[in-house]
């Protein structure tokens, strides 16, 4: 009966320790060449949520964030489930190399970070941190994140102005330094759930081609990113 108690205790006093609220330093590197990173969203949250899941279709609001930028429904989403919430630490795009930092203080019970923030040039694509286990052990944790597929949209890569859940093509290319008039990569896509991003092909060609995306500029590999977490 000792011997029980002991271990009821110490598994509550294990419990209590991993819960316990932090605060975290967190800096996010935009690792391309190319790339504009739109708004980003971090978030501190429990095991029950989560901002997208490979293998997964797109929620609605994962796909308004990958096609568009568009933030707001992901974010809400983790208000609602009492998540830790950063929007926009960059205070707009983050451009190629750049780099932007943060303070996250989470509470009791948020234990599990994660990232988003749409690839621009890109039609769906966006780099993602999915649910990492936030170390109880103060101390500096670096990874290193990969570029996803929303699975929701073709990968043309013409730039028209869209960005609209379910209307084809690239809002921008914040560079100026992508083509026009593309005839598109390509029309159709056999996975429609979220993987891993097999990258933008672009062409040579900036007055026509199959790409308005410039092969020399647009074209990257993963990883496509670096977060710093400080836990103090």
């Amino acid at each position: 009966m000792k011997i029980n108690t002991l271990m009821a205790g110490l598994t509550f006093a294990a419990t209590a320790l991993s819960s316990q609220a932090q605060q975290l330093d967190i800096t996010v590197t935009n690792l391309t060449q190319g790339i504009y990173y739109t708004p980003i969203l971090i978030g501190a949250h429990n095991a029950d949520t989560s901002l997208f899941s490979t293998g997964e279709m797109a929620s609605e609001s994962l796909q308004m964030m990958a096609e568009g930028g568009d933030i707001s429904g992901l974010s809400m989403m983790l208000s609602t489930a009492n998540a830790d919430v950063v929007e926009n630490p960059a205070e707009g795009l983050l451009a190629p190399t750049m780099t932007t930092t943060t303070t996250l203080d989470t509470t009791d019970g948020n234990m599990y970070l994660s990232l988003v923030a749409m690839m621009l040039p890109t039609n769906d694509g966006f780099v993602g941190l999915d649910s990492w286990m936030i170390p109880t052990e103060a101390g500096t944790y670096t990874l290193t994140l990969n570029a996803y597929d929303a699975g929701t949209e073709a990968n043309d890569e013409i730039i028209n102005g869209g960005g609209s859940p379910g209307v084809a093509g690239i809002p921008a290319a914040p560079g100026g330094d992508a083509g026009t008039g593309a005839m598109g990569v390509t029309m159709n896509e056999e996975n429609g759930y979220i993987h891993i991003h097999r990258g933008s092909l672009g062409d040579d060609d900036l007055a026509g081609g199959k790409s308005d995306l410039d092969n020399t500029v647009h074209r990257w590999l993963n990883p496509v990113a670096r977060i710093t977490v400080v836990v103090n």
